[in-house]
């Protein structure tokens, strides 16, 4: 791609409304290109300051039936007196209108969480892992190897886990960026699937249980355990990635 075309496709990148080979082909666009990369970083963090920053309208309890209630006055009211008709019509055009804008605004304007939003993060970045040679920064199988290869590049020290004899093996770990903070990922394996296990501080959040989603086809389950946080991600089905979710609350 080149960069006119990866610049009229940004803000559906950045809105995770493209299907998986745009993304690869924008994220390898990126990797290439530190303009461009440069570009869709600004993009990403002035949406995520409009989402928690701007303010949002929820209009009053029982306004619509207020609404729907005036309308159907008004066609009382001409059906009684049709000498008045263009008045009516007019007042209920003028009804009709903000009966619309205000279900507009219920219905349609919605800002996404800042939960959705940290997920598109993290399908962005499991993509973006999945290139060429940015899999992982330490290729390893020990866990005795992945974890110290951490000491030094992050403020915390992530659990790691090895899970072959259970079908899920582990195959290293890397350096991310999630959640305005460099982030653990642990890489697993099942059968063909690549799995990323992305593990960082909770910033004083309380724990609780697995939560899933899914996100332009890949299964996300993400949990707060002991003062951290986990987002597991991949296209393995849901049953199996809640196994090895378990192992890993389980270490």
């Amino acid at each position: 791609m080149i960069c006119r075309e990866v610049q009229e496709l940004m803000h559906g990148y950045v809105d995770g409304e493209l299907d998986l080979v745009r993304n690869l082909e924008m994220e390898r666009h990126f990797h290439d290109c530190p303009a461009c990369s440069g570009v869709q970083e600004q993009i990403r963090n002035l949406r995520s300051a409009v989402a928690t920053g701007a303010p949002y309208f929820r209009p009053p309890s029982g306004l619509e039936d207020r609404l729907r209630s005036r309308i159907r006055q008004a066609a009382v009211v001409e059906s009684v007196a049709p000498a008045r008709a263009a008045n009516t019509w007019q007042w209920m055009g003028i009804a009709a209108a903000v009966l619309i804008a205000a279900l507009a605004i219920t219905f349609l304007v919605r800002r996404p969480s800042g939960s959705e939003l940290l997920a598109q993060d993290v399908v962005s970045s499991h993509v973006r892992s999945l290139m060429a040679s940015h899999l992982t920064d330490v290729p390893s199988t020990d866990q005795h190897t992945v974890k110290p290869w951490f000491n030094g590049k992050l403020d915390f020290s992530p659990s790691v886990g090895n899970f072959a004899d259970r079908g899920f093996p582990l195959i290293g770990g890397r350096l991310d960026y999630l959640d305005n903070r460099p982030v653990a990922a642990l890489v697993y394996g099942r059968r063909q699937h690549l799995i990323n296990v992305f593990v960082w501080p909770a910033r004083g959040q309380p724990d609780y249980t697995v939560s899933q989603t899914e996100h332009q086809g890949y299964h996300l389950l993400h949990w707060n355990q002991a003062g951290m946080t986990y987002w597991a991600i991949s296209d393995l089905n849901a049953a199996e990635l809640r196994q090895l979710v378990s192992l890993v609350r389980a270490q």
